[in-house]
């Protein structure tokens, strides 16, 4: 965007000179103003190849987008990089430059350094944690380079460092997960019961763990029947999701309800259930849920093992780009964009909705 007001000041200036009058004031209109959240649409989930072209390959006019990934630490984040990839492509309009962070901040700092170098038109981040950027971005706003958020929130002090943020309701996710689990005790004849939980949390500090952590929260509130013993980080891992599923197993005897912060860490809470000689699932002992539904969460809930998913939509490619091109032809775009999403349980035809997921 920064090359492009560029060449239009130079040719404004050259009209200028051949004219003894005349005069023109534009405003780009880009910045993004809090207003209310906007629903997902089946935009989000068509192929990236249905999408309006941004610019023209042909003749090289191709919009620069720098994306700094947290890394590929889940199924979740591989499909939310595929979005991005078949999204942000040569036939598209765009050139994507593409950095995996390898779960670290510095590195997305590092990152978006680069792309401040590079002159690259947008920058894209679905950053490791909320804190810790303000430095960054506004070395991005002095550059003229509008910022978008994907998946994870920024806590900044000046919410104009960026342009929007696209990603779930997290909050809203984790009260989900604990009206789910009410209604299934309350079904199971256990509504009264003292229900013994933990928690396997994702990495701390990042938008997902903070908001389905508080959302859970808030439904504890609403039983005093049950009881959260313990909770700890499984990095939104498999291998540490087991790691975290074993302490917990070895510390206490009694436990009901394990949330997984993410299905990467439930398959590793499962594995060590097993191992433990207990049983998951609608017809074990341990009742077992996540967040994210990627088409393995559907495979271990149609194997019986786990008993619910709560849907993260991890499809921003075709959002983002939505964005990026209300930005290039100058229009304002809504701050906070949440996408669509919902749960999945073994109440429900799992074989049938795997088929057609797309993640």
């Amino acid at each position: 965007m920064k090359k492009k007001v560029l060449s239009a000041l130079l040719i404004a200036a050259m009209a200028l000179s051949m004219t003894a009058c005349g005069s023109g004031n534009g405003d780009s209109g880009s910045s993004g103003g809090d207003s209310a959240p906007v629903s997902d649409d089946a935009e989000d989930t068509e192929d990236a190849e249905d999408a309006e072209p941004a610019g023209d390959a042909d003749s090289g006019d191709l919009i620069t987008v720098g994306y700094a990934q947290v890394g590929a630490e889940s199924d979740w984040r591989t499909a939310n990089t595929e979005s991005f990839k078949s999204t942000f492509t040569e036939e598209n309009g765009y050139k994507l430059i593409f950095d995996d962070a390898q779960q670290k901040q510095e590195n997305q700092i590092k990152a978006i350094r680069s792309f401040i170098q590079q002159e690259v038109d947008y920058i894209v981040v679905a950053p490791v944690v909320e804190t810790g950027w303000e430095t960054v971005l506004e070395e991005a706003k002095e550059a003229g380079i509008p910022v978008i958020l994907s998946d994870r929130m920024m806590d900044v002090s000046d919410d104009s460092l960026f342009e929007a943020w696209v990603g779930g309701n997290f909050v809203q996710e984790g009260e989900t997960c604990g009206d789910w689990i009410a209604e299934y005790l309350e079904d199971q004849g256990r509504g009264d019961e003292e229900i013994n939980m933990v928690t396997i949390q994702g990495t701390i500090g990042a938008s997902a763990q903070v908001g389905r952590t508080e959302g859970m929260a808030n439904k504890l509130k609403e039983h005093s029947n049950w009881k959260m013993l313990d909770m700890q980080s499984g990095e939104f891992t498999q291998a540490k999701g087991q790691e975290v599923m074993e302490s917990f197993l070895k510390s206490y005897d009694d436990i009901d309800v394990v949330i997984c912060e993410n299905d990467n860490e439930a398959f590793g809470a499962i594995d060590a259930i097993k191992a433990a000689g207990k049983s998951c699932g609608p017809d074990g002992d341990i009742i077992v849920v996540s967040f994210d539904s990627v088409k393995a969460a559907f495979e271990s809930m149609i194997a019986g093992d786990l008993n619910a998913t709560f849907e993260c939509n991890p499809l921003h490619g075709p959002r983002v780009a939505e964005i990026i091109q209300k930005l290039e032809a100058g229009e304002s775009v809504d701050k906070i964009q949440y996408v669509d999403e919902s749960y999945f349980d073994t109440s429900m035809d799992l074989e049938s909705i795997l088929e057609e997921r797309a993640y």
